[in-house]
């Protein structure tokens, strides 16, 4: 069981797959090691499962598919997902955000999903997604809920520290969805530079 303001892990990797937390910072491949538990690093995928490349792309496959860096040994593929994660005290893999959602933001490398994470178990929210605005350097927060945006803010005031608390709160009936049914961060970005626009 899990308490209500805990995030549900995404589990343990298949038999046959091995799972890697990596730092982000990889430029020193002669002195790199797995993130500590509790730690957020990368989730890298070896094994058996895991494919040769993209079909028919060759740039992609070189850009996602590399070397284990902790073999120097012999061919060791993995592939780069781009999610950010943690292991939790009995080795679950818990889901923080997408590499390309990290920001810095008042001297703090912030993971925007990890603002949602926060957003989304508190009580009467349906849906959330944070941007940045780097015209304003603002952390901007969109939900969808029937809480009022004082009752929110103050909420995640006992959340979050203060850098990563969102510097503007804006609440929609519905959340815009790609194609694809994932929260549009192109159109809520669209959304508030043209409420920038609008108030200059």
């Amino acid at each position: 069981m899990f308490d209500e303001n805990e995030a549900i892990p995404i589990g343990v990797p298949f038999k046959g797959t091995d799972i890697m937390l990596l730092p982000l910072d990889r430029n020193d491949i002669t002195n790199i090691s797995e993130v500590n538990d509790g730690e957020v690093g990368e989730i890298c995928i070896r094994g058996s499962g895991v494919a040769l490349g993209y079909y028919g792309m060759p740039d992609k496959t070189a850009e996602y598919f590399v070397q284990n860096p902790l073999n120097p040994n012999y061919r060791d593929l993995m592939y780069l997902s781009g999610d950010l994660a943690y292991r939790d005290s009995k080795g679950n893999l818990i889901f923080v955000s997408r590499k390309d959602h990290q920001i810095k933001h008042m001297g703090h490398r912030i993971e925007l999903g990890e603002i949602e994470a926060n957003v989304d178990t508190v009580s009467g929210i349906t849906a959330s997604c944070s941007i940045y605005s780097k015209r304003k350097n603002k952390i901007v927060l969109y939900y969808v809920g029937d809480i009022k945006k004082s009752e929110l803010t103050k909420e995640l005031k006992s959340r979050l520290p203060r850098y990563m608390l969102p510097n503007a709160i804006r609440k929609l009936d519905n959340m815009p969805l790609t194609d694809n049914g994932k929260k549009d961060r192109v159109k809520l970005n669209e959304m508030y530079e043209e409420s920038i626009n609008r108030k200059e």
